[in-house]
């Protein structure tokens, strides 16, 4: 599936994501994960103070309140992209 479907599927129906789409797009956003091989992948995003991404498997889904909060980081990364255009 194309990333923008992905990301187009995500903001229609958080709840039922794939764990694997999630990690695409993450590793789209906010490059390779600073811990995988177990349940939980963790990204680290651009804004100070270190916050990051932590998304979690749970038999092969996405927890809807992570995809959220995914959401949330892609949108805010959108809007300073935009304001430093």
């Amino acid at each position: 599936m194309h990333l923008q479907t992905t990301i187009n599927e995500i903001y229609k129906n958080p709840t039922n994501v794939k764990f694997t789409d999630l990690c695409r797009v993450c590793e789209h956003y906010f490059g390779k994960a600073r811990q995988s091989g177990s349940s939980h992948r963790i990204y680290k995003t651009p804004w100070q103070g270190d916050p990051r991404v932590n998304i979690q498997n749970s038999k092969g889904k996405a927890k809807a309140y992570q995809v959220k909060q995914v959401i949330k980081a892609i949108e805010r990364l959108e809007e300073e992209s935009d304001t430093t255009k």
